[in-house]
Order: structure tokens, then sequence, then C-alpha cells
């Protein structure tokens, strides 16, 4: 079994291969690269970035793997009321977590309302999209399960059967390993809270959570997490929630979208029959909850 690594989309990535082509990392890197050329926030040349900087109001053409990302995005945005909305790229540069860089001061209320309100209408069969000021596209809640998939889509094309993929903490595995055990992966154990192990045979993990990534200004500590509703950090306690599902794209959208939606997670978990692991905050506590999805596939 080999082990392969790089960098892209700003992260860190690496692939577990039983038997790999030759061919193997050229693969990975080519599938990679068409990710960040078409869905990169941060790279000016993107297909994303054109249509951000391209007029309002007028119909633009995309490729379809970006079209079928945002169709993806757009149904996630829908079925969560709005927790996840992959229309926000302003919001998320006016926080300080986009290409303009960090900033020393939270916005305003009246600087966030000034970069809420637009829409993104998308026509799926002509794979086009327009948008309305101040909408902008930005897929960093969505983008690394789409690599993920796409990496995968790769390998099963060049013949590899058996492989674990991880690209920013997001997982995929398929296959078994060398001695026929599954890949097994625990969600990231906490203080108090017991591992939960899962066998990645066809099926992703996405984890998100507000104490990944965050920033201190005035002695407060932000989320980098934003609910797109109010324009702000989440401050709801969610400390690190997890989605198991056979698409890496709608884990990784979904675990952003029910970690805003906090102690409503649950609800919609349900609903939309989410394999999911939510660990919060009570006080000085720790406490945990699963799905019924979750629950019924640790006990198969």
């Amino acid at each position: 079994m080999s082990r392969l690594s790089g960098e892209t989309m700003g992260t860190s990535w690496s692939v577990r291969l039983v038997d790999p082509a030759p061919e193997a990392m050229t693969t990975i890197e080519t599938a990679l690269d068409r990710v960040v050329g078409q869905m990169s926030h941060w790279s000016a040349g993107s297909d994303l970035c054109r249509f951000n900087q391209a007029a309002a109001d007028v119909w633009h053409p995309l490729p379809s793997e970006l079209s079928d990302v945002l169709a993806a995005a757009l149904r996630v945005a829908r079925a969560s009321d709005g927790a996840f909305d992959p229309a926000m790229g302003r919001l998320v540069d006016l926080w300080g977590f986009g290409p303009p860089g960090p900033r020393g001061t939270a916005p305003s209320l009246a600087e966030i309302r000034a970069v809420q309100g637009g829409r993104i209408e998308h026509d799926s069969a002509r794979c086009r999209a327009r948008r309305t000021d101040p909408a902008a596209l930005d897929f960093s809640g969505i983008a690394k399960g789409h690599a993920v998939d796409a990496v995968a889509g790769s390998l099963r094309d060049t013949g590899h059967r058996d492989f674990l993929i991880e690209i920013g903490g997001e997982l995929l595995g398929e296959g078994v390993k060398p001695d026929g055990q599954p890949w097994w992966v625990d969600l990231a154990p906490l203080p108090g809270i017991a591992p939960v192990r899962i066998a990645l045979h066809g099926l992703s993990v996405a984890t998100s959570g507000a104490d990944q990534r965050n920033f201190v200004v005035g002695g407060r500590r932000y989320s980098h997490t934003l609910d797109p509703r109010t324009g702000g950090p989440i401050a709801n306690g969610v400390v690190q929630l997890s989605v198991i599902h056979p698409n890496c794209m709608l884990a990784d959208a979904w675990a952003t979208a029910l970690t805003v939606l906090g102690p409503d997670a649950s609800a919609v978990a349900e609903r939309e029959t989410l394999a999911m692991h939510r660990v919060w905050r009570d006080g000085g506590v720790l406490r945990e909850a699963m799905s019924s999805a979750l629950e019924a596939m640790l006990s198969d």
C-alpha cells in the first residue's frame, strides 16, 4: 500500500492506495487542479471568480462540474432554510476569511447588511447562472467534499478499487485495506466523549465545528463559521459536528449547514435522514447526540 500526499485548496491532501498505478499521482493532481481551476474563491482566474466579477443580472455559462456543485449547494440551502448559502462570498470576505485577508475589527451591522440580500439563479439544464448584487459565489462549505469525490472518481476510472482519500479533514473510503479490513476512522476525539468508529466502506465523513478556526477581536473569540441568515459568526455552542454520507460533497455541505443550525440540527437531520454526530458545549460540559440514521449505521 502506498501513501501519496500534497497540498491543495489551502490545505493538505493524502491518499492511501492499494496497488497504485504508476500514474496515480498525476491522476490525483489533475483532478484537484480541475476543481481549483473551476471553484477556487482565492484564484482570480478560476471560473467561480470570473463569474463573481462578471456583470450582475446576466446569464453566464458555467463548466458542467461547477454547475453540478452549485445545484447541490442550492438544494442544501433550501432544505436547511438558509443555514447554508453558496452566495455569501461577500460576507466571507467582509469577515476576513477570503482573499482580502483578515481584519482587526468586527464589521458593523451596516457593513453586514450591505453584503446581504443578493441571490443566485441557476439554470442547470443549460449550465448557466446569474446573480443579483451583492451575491457572490463561495464554495468553501462544499468544494473540499466535491474534490474528494472528484479524486475518487478519477481513481475509479483508472482501475483503482481500494483507497482512502483525505482532503482537509474530509474523508472517503472505498474497498478494503490489504489485510481485508475496511478503512476504519474515528470521529475526532474530545475530552469526555467516547470516540465513534466508522467503517468507510463506500462512505464519506465531513466534520465542521466552531473550535476549528476562529479569530479574536477585542477579547472576543469569533467562529469562522458564519450564519448566512444573521450575517455573523455562529455562537450556538456547537464544538464539532460530523455527517457520514456516500457523497462527500453532500456530507461537507450538510456538516456546515447543521453546524449553523445548532440546536435545530437534530430535527433537520432526522427529516433528511442524515447520519449525524453532534457535540456541543452546555455550560462547562460537553454533550453529544447522534441521529437515528447514524445509530442504525452503528448497529449494523
